[in-house]
C-alpha cells in the first residue's frame, strides 16, 4: 500500500496484508484510492482537496486522509476506536511526517456529538460493510454540525448507501466489491 499521488507519492505505508477481519480493517486498495482521488480532482463539482479540513471516519490505516494531505489538504482528523487501527495510523502518520497537521481520535465514528470547532470540507467514510454504520455516522455528522456548507463526502460501501436528508449524490462508481458514492450538501 502506497500513497499514489501528490508530494508523498510513492510513500510505502505500514502493511496490514489482506486486512484484519477481527479489527474490521479492510484497506482501500491503491487502485480504488487512485480512482477516488481522480473523481474528486476531475469531477464537475470542483476539486475539494486544496486547503481542506478532512475528517477520515473509520480511518483504519489512514491511507485516504494521508492521500488527501499529499494532495494539498490542510489538516486531517482520523477517527477510529480500534486499537490496531490507531497503532497503524500513528505509524503511517510518522512515515508521512504529518504529526503537526493530523489528529487521531479514539472515538465511535457513529457518535461524535457536537462539533466545537470549524467544519470539515471533505469527509471520508469507510465503515465495515453492510452494518448500517455509515448511515448512523452521517446522521450524527449532520446533526452535530461537522460539515461545511460546501462539504463533499466520499462513502465506501458494498451496496448503495442511503444518504440522509440534506445530502445529494453527485457520483457513484463500483470497483469490485467496493461501491464509492460521492455526496454533497443539497442546495
Amino acid at each position: 500500500m502506497r500513497i499514489v499521488g501528490g508530494n508523498l507519492r510513492g510513500l510505502k505505508l505500514t502493511d496490514v496484508g489482506e486486512g484484519d477481519a477481527a479489527a474490521h480493517l479492510r484497506p482501500t486498495t491503491d487502485r480504488v484510492r487512485e480512482s477516488i482521488f481522480n473523481l474528486l480532482i476531475n469531477g464537475t463539482h470542483g476539486n475539494p482537496i486544496p486547503g481542506a479540513r478532512v475528517l477520515d471516519l473509520f480511518a483504519g490505516t489512514g491511507a485516504l486522509g494521508l492521500e488527501a494531505l499529499s494532495r494539498g489538504a490542510a489538516r486531517v482528523a482520523f477517527v477510529d476506536d480500534g486499537v490496531k487501527a490507531r497503532a497503524l495510523l500513528r505509524s503511517n502518520i510518522e512515515k508521512a511526517r504529518a504529526m503537526g497537521v493530523t489528529d487521531v481520535w479514539r472515538r465511535d465514528a457513529t457518535d461524535l456529538g457536537e462539533n466545537r470547532g470549524a467544519g470539515y470540507g471533505l469527509i471520508f467514510l469507510d465503515p465495515p460493510y453492510a452494518m448500517g454504520l455509515g448511515e448512523r455516522a452521517m446522521a450524527n455528522l449532520l446533526k452535530g454540525g461537522w460539515l461545511t456548507p460546501e462539504a463533499v463526502v466520499v462513502w465506501e460501501e458494498s451496496q448503495p448507501p442511503v444518504p440522509p436528508a440534506g445530502l445529494v449524490q453527485i457520483d457513484q462508481r463500483r470497483y469490485g466489491d467496493t461501491l464509492v458514492t460521492l455526496l454533497r450538501r443539497a442546495g
